[in-house]
């Protein structure tokens, strides 16, 4: 019996492509899976540098890794057309999370911004471009610590805001549940919130969104 099933109609079914969630699994059983997608497109989430090295050379040179994010695209590369999320981060070292939110969009297809460093503590630095996050269909907001900058931004734009609490804090902070239960406890209406380091799954709940503006499909522009 296969130790994996693959899901190759899950684009068709729901607009997002199957991807594979590398934690858990070992370098053997990756390199099987990639052997059975063949020439097909994957998306491989929290593939680290370790688990990365251990797969077969052959492998390797078939994959875009990108070791911020440790995800990895199989198989052909769509070029990024259409116009995806800002990707609002508080710090520096929210970008890990953030990267894999804008290499699965990028997966996708869809382009997207990131906004580096311009959490709440220093106010001025996210209002200095809230005109431009303002232009955009979709926010992603990646925040550790106390997360404030969710409700922050959800006060301040139209569009729909996706919180994507980080593992980034200590104390009380620590593990990003302080900044999870800011975005589940927010007062600004309509915000959303996906698990905490969970830049994939934000990314999805972007591209489900943007899917239903016709002008931000694929399958729109064929």
């Amino acid at each position: 019996m296969s130790e994996f099933e693959l899901d190759w109609q899950r684009e068709a079914r729901i607009g997002i492509a199957e991807a594979v969630f590398c934690a858990g699994k070992t370098p053997a059983q990756i390199d099987a899976i990639l052997e059975s997608a063949g020439d097909r497109r994957l998306l491989l989430t929290r593939l680290d540098e370790a688990k990365f090295a251990g797969l077969a050379e052959e492998r390797r040179r078939r994959l875009d890794h990108d070791p911020l994010s440790n995800t990895a695209f199989h198989g052909p590369h769509l070029q990024p057309t259409l116009d995806g999320p800002c990707i609002v981060c508080a710090g520096t070292s929210d970008l890990p999370v953030a990267r894999e939110a804008a290499r699965s969009l990028a997966f996708a297809g869809y382009r997207s911004t990131i906004m580096a460093d311009v959490g709440v503590a220093g106010l001025w630095r996210l209002m200095r471009r809230i005109d431009e996050i303002r232009t955009f269909p979709v926010v992603i907001a990646v925040a550790g610590m106390e997360g404030a900058l969710f409700s922050v931004l959800a006060g301040l734009v139209e569009a729909p805001v996706i919180a994507v609490p980080v593992s980034v804090g200590y104390g009380v902070a620590a593990g990003g549940y302080a900044a999870l239960n800011s975005a589940l406890a927010s007062c600004a209406t309509g915000l959303l919130a996906v698990n905490i380091d969970n830049g994939f799954g934000a990314a999805c709940a972007a591209i489900r969104i943007l899917r239903r503006i016709p002008a931000h499909r694929l399958d729109s522009q064929s």
